[in-house]
């Protein structure tokens, strides 16, 4: 009887090992594995390049964090296409959303809806109206606007004819560029004498700035042009050029953006006078995220600050403002 009783011993001491090495395995298994988190990303237009550096952004700074997975949207600057995104990202049951927004109020229900659907929103770079999301990340559309104007009443000395070429107005930054610019000039003798929608595109912004230079024929018109983007001040120093009179070469043209290789780029070349940096907020979008479905409390908004280049300190890095 005692060798039986011995080899059932050993047979429950090596049952009670394995058990014990599963739950270890086990345990240790589920404290390596990281939760998968999927991010909609809602873009409202690729057509900006600006835009495109912003997904590039968010996709640099979410390839460091392999828990991630995004889903990406182009809503090809299509207000209803943006909408409808979005009701889809929430059917899909997303863990979050990122959307930078191609108007304010017909995209603040569908962020609203995200939201009483328990699916944080981000809203980047555009405002939506009303405060039904998590976090809004963008610059300060307005103080960028105001230090335009500031910059133009120095540069002009305090008098002159500009042209305001503007982004899309049912989006708060061009309203808030425009208002800023307005503050800036405030009490100087600049006037405004062509302003135009260009919708933030160049082919619009050449061609509203080839009629105003019709409308305005005369050398001394036009002294600068106030831009909402550096696309659009690159398309008026175009039309300036194609006109073949020369004015290319007075008229001074400032810009918004300051990406390297478009408006840092034009200052470099003499192009344009000046361009105020606009962040993307791609990364600071993707830190933020990681914050939330963690947990953590994060502010409710998020406002990046912006630099003036020019020709002497664009080798600098621009000034901070």
């Amino acid at each position: 009887m005692k060798p039986v009783k011995t080899r059932l011993l050993k047979v429950l001491f090596l049952v009670g090992i394995a058990l014990v090495s599963s739950l270890f395995i086990s345990g240790c298994g589920q404290k390596e594995a990281k939760k998968q988190f999927v991010i909609g990303m809602s873009q409202c237009n690729l057509g900006e390049p600006w835009r495109v550096q912003m997904n590039a952004d968010i996709k640099a700074a979410a390839a460091k964090h392999p828990e991630i997975k995004i889903i990406w949207k182009d809503a090809q600057n299509k207000t209803t296409v943006q909408q409808d995104q979005v009701k889809e990202l929430v059917d899909l049951g997303v863990d979050l959303i990122i959307i930078s927004p191609k108007e304010a109020r017909p995209l603040t229900k569908p962020v609203a809806d995200a939201i009483d659907a328990g699916i944080p929103v981000i809203v980047l770079d555009r405002k939506v109206e009303g405060d039904k999301y998590t976090c809004f990340i963008g610059g300060d559309n307005f103080k960028i606007g105001e230090e335009a104007g500031k910059f133009m009443v120095k540069l002009l000395g305090g008098k002159g004819n500009v042209v305001e070429l503007k982004g899309l107005m049912t989006s708060t930054p061009a309203v808030e560029r425009h208002e800023g610019f307005l503050k800036g000039i405030k009490g100087s003798q600049i006037k405004i004498i062509f302003s135009a929608d260009c919708h933030w595109l160049e082919p619009d912004a050449q061609r509203e700035m080839a009629s105003a230079l019709a409308r305005f024929p005369e050398p001394d018109d036009i002294d600068a042009v106030y831009a909402h983007n550096d696309p659009s001040a690159h398309g008026a120093y175009i039309a300036a050029k194609n006109e073949g009179k020369g004015r290319e070469k007075r008229i001074r043209f400032i810009g918004i953006d300051a990406l390297p290789h478009e408006g840092i780029r034009y200052v470099k070349e003499g192009l344009l006078t000046a361009t105020f940096q606009y962040p993307t907020g791609g990364a600071e979008a993707i830190e933020t995220a990681l914050k939330i479905l963690h947990g953590q409390k994060v502010p409710k908004n998020i406002i990046l600050g912006t630099r003036v280049f020019t020709r002497e300190n664009v080798d600098k890095g621009g000034q901070p403002l």
